[in-house]
């Protein structure tokens, strides 16, 4: 079927060092992420509101592309350990998708968010990159035709093709969306209460052998009863 144009210039990018910081004489707090992209090599910082901002424009430009959502938001324990690094491994692999697409990776809005250093060129980019017009179905405008001559017949079979494929494609996912839900649903519920009795049958086990010393299987009965 029809494929995007591979990027001429494929890069990856790293997400590093998240750092607490603050502004207005502490009054904020947010954590920001080094970003380096691989064919700059020069660093910018960004936090989660700049992710969010891209994320936005583009659901807003690419409609016919799906973009993955980011790491949701938490109201919470922001700045604990264990969530920042929960939070900075999803954005690796959302920033991953996005370079290796060959689409969204040139997207001027993506360049500007990976390369400027500087605030008050970052500020005329984000309202340059909101007042693009080639959003949603304008983005087709952007399409290049083929020049030569194309068989007529040859053109709506494959565009038959697509669509039967991308319908096909469009229910299995959904399919198999609700079919990983009822799961993740059963293992909440019924499920847990048998894995919780096979566990506490484990556990008589290693009550048993405890029973019998010399305590020669010390090491199974420990990983039996964990």
């Amino acid at each position: 079927g029809p494929q995007w144009k591979e990027s001429p210039q494929p890069f990856s990018c790293s997400i590093e060092d998240p750092t607490k910081q603050t502004k207005f004489k502490g009054i904020k707090t947010y954590i920001s992420y080094r970003v380096t992209p691989s064919h700059m090599g020069r660093p910018v910082y960004r936090r989660y509101k700049h992710f969010d901002w891209l994320y936005s424009r583009l659901l807003h430009k690419f409609t016919v592309i799906s973009v993955p959502h980011l790491p949701e938001k938490q109201a919470t324990g922001r700045f604990e350990e264990d969530f920042i690094e929960k939070r900075k491994r999803r954005l690796v692999l959302w920033i991953n998708h996005m370079t290796s697409h060959p689409v969204l990776s040139q997207y001027e809005g993506f360049e500007h968010f990976l390369m400027c250093a500087d605030d008050k060129q970052w500020k005329l980019g984000k309202r340059r990159a909101e007042k693009d017009e080639m959003v949603g179905a304008h983005f087709m405008l952007t399409f290049q035709i083929p020049t030569e001559h194309q068989d007529l017949q040859d053109v709506e079979e494959r565009v038959d093709n697509f669509k039967s494929f991308a319908k096909k494609m469009d229910d299995s996912v959904m399919q198999l969306t609700h079919v990983a839900s009822e799961l993740v649903r059963k293992h909440l519920g019924g499920f847990r209460k048998e894995f919780q009795r096979l566990g506490n049958a484990f556990q008589s086990v290693s009550q048993a052998f405890m029973l019998d010393p010399p305590h020669s299987s010390d090491a199974l009965n420990n990983a039996i009863s964990h």
